[in-house]
């Protein structure tokens, strides 16, 4: 959070483009609620360091920095854009540098960590955030399993009967387009109404959620997309 905030004060809308943010107020809502803080933390983060660079803001120039913060300045405020997009794209990717691996081979649009963001981690967090505001959900035992590829990212398991699947969804906007893998879409299909989409939408401004019951048999319409794409090895020939 204070990488960040350092960040995006010293390189401001600069920084906010080249990661893909729309603004401000949709950065500090991806990156904090993907950190379980809160966009008001980052924000005050950001106006600590304001005072040292050269924005259109005072920041917080009536008091000294605090130690920490000027610790991270000054082992991380000297360093490019460049470099610094890349130090923050580490810390808040779930990919770490493979990210960078396959944003150099693909040739990845600018903006696509900032939505990989909101409609990964952060909505995420979101949900283990504020999933017991739901009745359903309220008796629950949450159980991670983004990493299991079952087809949806929770397991939610109530004292007694069978447990709900939940696929989180994230959108930037208020309104938009959704993707469901071709996994992800036949399990929604077996589970029906225990299965649950959770989008997360209007990150720019302030999120909120909706929920939607067996949406592959809701008002929803989804369509099929199919994608034929090459795979490349290379073999090679060891001895003999």
């Amino acid at each position: 959070m204070v990488l960040a905030g350092l960040f995006l004060s010293k390189f401001d809308e600069a920084g906010l483009k080249i990661l893909g943010f729309n603004g401000f107020s949709e950065a500090f809502n991806t990156f904090a609620i993907s950190q379980d803080s809160s966009p008001a933390s980052l924000k005050n983060y950001r106006d600590e360091f304001d005072p040292y660079f050269s924005n259109r803001r005072r920041g917080w120039h009536k008091r000294p920095i605090r130690q920490y913060c000027k610790d991270i300045m000054d082992k991380f405020g000297d360093m490019n854009i460049h470099q610094f997009t890349e130090l923050i794209k580490s810390e808040f990717s779930n990919a770490g540098e493979l990210v960078f691996i396959e944003e150099e081979i693909s040739a990845l649009k600018s903006n696509s960590f900032a939505n990989r963001l909101a409609t990964g981690k952060a909505a995420e967090k979101y949900f283990e955030k504020v999933y017991k505001n739901e009745p359903l959900f309220q008796r629950c035992k949450l159980s991670n399993t983004t990493a299991l590829g079952c087809g949806f990212d929770y397991k939610m398991t109530p004292n007694t009967g069978l447990y709900y699947a939940v696929e989180v969804k994230g959108m930037t906007a208020l309104s938009g387009t959704i993707q469901m893998t071709n996994k992800e879409h036949r399990v929604a299909e077996l589970f029906e109404d225990r299965f649950y989409l959770f989008v997360v939408r209007n990150f720019v401004d302030k999120p909120f959620h909706t929920m939607i019951q067996n949406p592959v048999a809701s008002e929803l319409v989804f369509e099929r997309h199919e994608v034929v794409s090459t795979q490349v090895s290379w073999i090679t020939s060891v001895g003999g």
